[in-house]
């Protein structure tokens, strides 16, 4: 009794009294019971999103990723929980983690790679899923019935484009005009199609190709002896998640073994490789979290129009060159979009 009057007199010396007092410990009561609880049904407002790879996400793709969410609002930590996944690599362990994904509750997938996309695709068909793939056709897998419509769960970035490749290769030839023999890099079972674009170019050109099937880091070290021992005047790799994700060590183990390299990635000049072409992957990322957001927002995937990038970067890396003894033309140097000194 003690406590309670001496608590309803500090009360009263801030001007309540009568039923202003019942009033104030009501809602004093209310704010101390509900507050955790409100905490809690803030927390279960935010949108989970899942993000489903074959090999460890990078740091920037990331980044950029959740500046596409943050364009419709859904900033990290504060609106979205996010779940990040990865095979570590093996192609094997890909359908367990999509399902450990699908337990995680995700309000959308993002899938990063083809591996990771059928995957995904195999787990659910009620699950939104986003996807970044730049070997595949979405429409020729039946992920989707148009590009424009694509009717089903799945839309991202896609590119099916295996001229680019048979363009590197042209590049490369404005580097090295007697050229004679270069050695491919890839994944048959996705880059079949760049493959095939690459050796009809190559026949063109009059350039002998002898192809080499990576489908591990080790094989890829081992296709870059074989290109060193053939005396391959280059060798072209694949686009893939796994290359993306050992793109140093691929540029740096080509240095040493002096056989310049090129591939579509900016990032893998970046890394030290010779000469890339094609399109900016930090912006698929972004324009991926877009998507994802347009679809937390209430969109449907199959409403939302699969995009192809339109916009493709030379880069060409001068110390690489220098390293090799190639002298890059003045001409190439003009038109690339970047120069790495």
């Amino acid at each position: 009794m003690i406590g309670a009057a001496s608590g309803y007199t500090g009360l009263e010396r801030a001007g309540l009294t009568g039923r202003g007092i019942v009033l104030a410990v009501v809602i004093i009561v209310s704010l101390v019971t509900t507050t955790p609880n409100g905490d809690a049904q803030t927390a279960a407002k935010k949108a989970r999103v899942g993000i489903l790879g074959i090999t460890p996400n990078n740091p920037v793709n990331v980044e950029m990723f959740k500046q596409g969410l943050a364009q419709l609002g859904y900033t990290d930590n504060q609106h979205v929980l996010f779940t990040d996944l990865d095979a570590k690599g093996d192609r094997a362990r890909l359908s367990a983690t999509a399902a450990d994904l699908v337990r995680t509750g995700a309000d959308v997938i993002f899938a990063r790679g083809p591996d990771s996309l059928a995957a995904a695709v195999r787990t659910t068909t009620t699950i939104p899923i986003v996807a970044i793939d730049l070997e595949s056709d979405p429409v020729a897998l039946k992920y989707a019935k148009t590009l424009a419509r694509p009717g089903g769960n799945v839309t991202g970035v896609f590119l099916d484009l295996p001229e680019l490749s048979a363009k590197q290769l042209q590049l490369f030839r404005e580097v090295v005009p007697d050229l004679t023999r270069v050695a491919l890099v890839g994944d048959p079972r996705h880059n079949a199609t760049q493959f095939r674009a690459t050796e009809r170019v190559a026949k063109v050109l009059g350039v002998q190709v002898q192809t080499f099937a990576a489908h591990t880091a080790a094989e890829l070290d081992t296709a870059l002896e074989s290109a060193r021992r053939i005396r391959a005047g280059a060798v072209l790799i694949f686009s893939s998640p796994l290359v993306f994700y050992n793109r140093e060590r691929i540029a740096a183990l080509a240095r040493e073994k002096r056989v310049p390299s090129v591939s579509l990635f900016t990032e893998f000049a970046e890394a030290g490789g010779l000469l890339t072409y094609g399109p900016s992957l930090r912006d698929a990322f972004r324009r991926c979290g877009v998507y994802v957001g347009k679809i937390l927002k209430g969109a449907k995937p199959g409403e939302l129009p699969i995009e192809q990038p339109e916009t493709f970067e030379l880069v060409l890396n001068m110390k690489t060159a220098k390293a090799l003894g190639l002298k890059i033309p003045s001409s190439l140097q003009l038109r690339a979009d970047r120069l790495i000194e």
